[in-house]
C-alpha cells in the first residue's frame, strides 16, 4: 500500500504534466490538425496493443512467480520471448502500415493528414510495446521509486519537452508527431539501463547462463494471448469511436471527443497506479496459497480507488462544462457532456475495484477473454448506432456503456471463480456512502442549477 501510494502521487504528477501538455497541443494546433493528430494516436494505441500481444500481464506474473521460484532459467527466457515477439511483429505491422497507405487515405480517414501522421506516428507501436513490458519487469523487481521516476517524471516530461519545442520554432502538427517519435526512443533506452542496473545489484545477472534459458512459450502464450483481448477491449473502445467519428462526422467531432478524453481519464490515476504492484503482490499471495490475504488486498485497493477518485468524478459530472471551458475555451463546449458520460463510465470501473487482474492471478483467462470479447462487440454495436445521431457524445454513451458492462460481467466471475468473498457489510459500506454522495450533489445541482 505504500508503493501504491508513492504511485498515486507520481499518477497525479504525471497526468497534471500530460494535461499540460495535451492542453498546448489541443490550444496550438487547429482543430481540424489536433483531430488528424488525435486519430493516428488513436490507430497507434490500437497498433501497439496487437504488438503487446498481451505480453506485458504475462510478463507481470510470470517474472515474479519465476523469481519467487528461482528459476531463473524460465524467468530469462520469459523477457526474451517478450521482447523477441515484440521486435518482430512490430517490424512487420510498422512495415504493413507503410504499405497499406493508400488504402487508409482511401477507405477509412476524411483527411490525408490522418494518414501521413500515422505514417510517421507508427513506429511508435513497438517502442511503446518494448515500454510496457519492460514497464512490467520494473514492477516485479524494482522499487517504487524507480517506477516513479521513469512512468511518471520522464515520461510525460519527454512529450511536454517535445510540445514546448514545437511551439517555440513555431512548427507544424508534422514536427509533432517526429518529436513524439524521439521522446519514445529515449524512454526505451533509459528503462533498458534501469533494468541492467536492477538486475546487477541483485545479483540477477550473476544466475543469467544462455544455456540454462527456457522459453516457456506455451505457459507465456496460454496466458497472454486470451488477455490480448483486455487490451483490445480498452483500446478498441476509444479507437472505433474515433475511426467512427472520423469517418461518419469529421475531424471536429473526433477533435471534442479526444479533447476531454484525458480529463476523463483522471478517474483512472489511483487504479493504474495500484495495478502495477497490485499483479505481483497478489501473484505472490496465489504462489503462497494465502488466500484470506488476497482478499483483504483486493478490498482495501478497491476502497481506497472509490474514495480517492470520487472527488475527481464529481467535478467531471457536476462541474462538466465550466471545466471544458476553461481548459480548452468556448469553442470546445459541445464537449462538456462529452466529458460526464465519459467520466461516469470510467469512475465506474475504477471503483468496481481490479478485478480484471485478480482474474489474471488466478489464470481465469478464458473467462476474461469471453468478457473482454462481449464488452468490444458492444461497443461497435453501440457506435454504429449512436454516432450517427449523436456524434461525439454518442461515441461517449457507447464507450461508457461497454465499460459498464464489462467491469459488471468481471465482478460475476471474481464471485463464482477466486476466493475474494463478497458477503459482510464492510465490503459495502462504502459504496453506500457514495450513492447517498451522489443523490446530496444532484440534488444540491437541481437546486442551485
Amino acid at each position: 500500500m505504500r508503493g501504491g501510494g508513492l504511485l498515486v502521487v507520481g499518477r497525479v504528477l504525471a497526468l497534471l504534466t500530460n494535461l499540460l501538455t495535451h492542453m498546448l497541443t489541443v490550444a496550438y494546433l487547429a482543430k481540424s490538425d489536433y483531430g488528424a493528430f488525435a486519430y493516428a494516436l488513436s490507430i497507434v494505441s490500437l497498433g501497439t496493443c496487437v504488438n503487446l500481444l498481451g505480453l506485458q500481464r504475462a510478463v507481470n506474473r510470470f517474472v515474479p512467480l519465476y523469481h519467487e521460484r528461482r528459476e531463473y532459467g524460465l524467468m530469462f527466457g520469459t523477457l526474451v520471448l517478450a521482447l523477441g515477439a515484440i521486435l518482430g511483429l512490430g517490424a512487420a505491422l510498422v512495415l504493413l502500415t507503410v504499405g497499406l497507405g493508400g488504402v487508409f487515405t482511401e477507405s477509412f480517414a476524411s483527411n490525408p493528414l490522418s494518414v501521413g501522421l500515422l505514417l510517421t506516428l507508427i513506429a511508435l507501436c513497438p517502442l511503446q510495446a518494448f515500454d510496457s513490458v519492460l514497464q512490467g519487469v520494473v514492477a516485479a523487481l524494482a522499487s517504487p521509486r524507480a517506477i516513479f521516476f521513469r512512468r511518471h517524471v520522464l515520461g510525460p516530461g519527454l512529450k511536454l519537452a517535445a510540445v514546448v519545442f514545437v511551439l517555440l520554432v513555431q512548427g507544424s502538427v508534422q514536427l509533432l508527431a517526429v518529436c513524439y517519435l524521439i521522446g519514445g526512443l529515449l524512454g526505451v533506452a533509459v528503462y533498458v539501463l534501469m533494468i541492467l542496473r536492477v538486475l546487477r545489484e541483485r545479483g540477477l545477472l550473476a544466475e543469467f547462463d544462455r544455456r540454462s534459458i527456457r522459453l516457456p512459450a506455451r505457459e507465456v502464450f496460454s496466458f497472454s494471448l486470451p488477455l490480448l483481448t483486455a487490451d483490445v477491449a480498452v483500446i478498441v473502445k476509444t479507437t472505433i469511436a474515433v475511426v467512427l467519428l472520423d469517418s461518419m462526422r469529421g475531424t471536429a467531432e473526433v477533435a471534442d471527443f479526444r479533447a476531454v478524453v484525458p480529463i476523463a481519464g483522471l478517474n483512472l490515476v489511483v487504479l493504474q497506479s495500484f495495478k502495477l504492484l497490485y499483479t505481483p503482490v497478489a501473484t505472490r499471495l496465489y504462489a503462497r496459497n494465502a488466500v484470506a490475504k488476497i482478499d483483504d488486498l483486493y478490498w482495501q485497493s478497491a476502497h481506497w480507488i472509490a474514495i480517492v477518485t470520487f472527488p475527481v468524478f464529481a467535478a467531471c459530472v457536476f462541474l462538466a462544462e465550466p471545466v471544458t471551458v476553461l481548459l480548452y475555451g468556448p469553442r470546445y463546449l459541445d464537449a462538456a457532456p462529452v466529458l460526464a458520460v465519459l467520466a461516469a463510465g470510467s469512475y465506474f470501473n475504477a471503483a468496481t475495484g481490479l478485478n480484471t487482474y485478480t482474474l489474471q492471478v488466478y489464470a481465469r483467462v478464458r473467462f476474461v477473454a469471453i468478457t473482454n470479447a462481449l464488452a468490444t462487440l458492444s461497443a461497435l454495436l453501440l457506435n454504429f448506432w449512436l454516432i450517427p445521431r449523436h456524434g461525439a457524445l454518442g461515441a461517449a454513451c457507447a464507450t461508457a456503456a461497454a465499460l459498464m458492462i464489462q467491469n459488471t460481467i468481471n465482478h460475476v466471475g471474481l464471485w463464482r471463480r477466486t476466493d475474494v468473498v463478497f458477503s459482510g457489510w464492510r465490503r459495502w459500506t462504502v459504496y453506500s456512502t457514495i450513492l447517498i454522495a451522489l443523490a446530496v450533489l444532484f440534488a444540491v445541482c437541481s437546486i442551485f442549477s
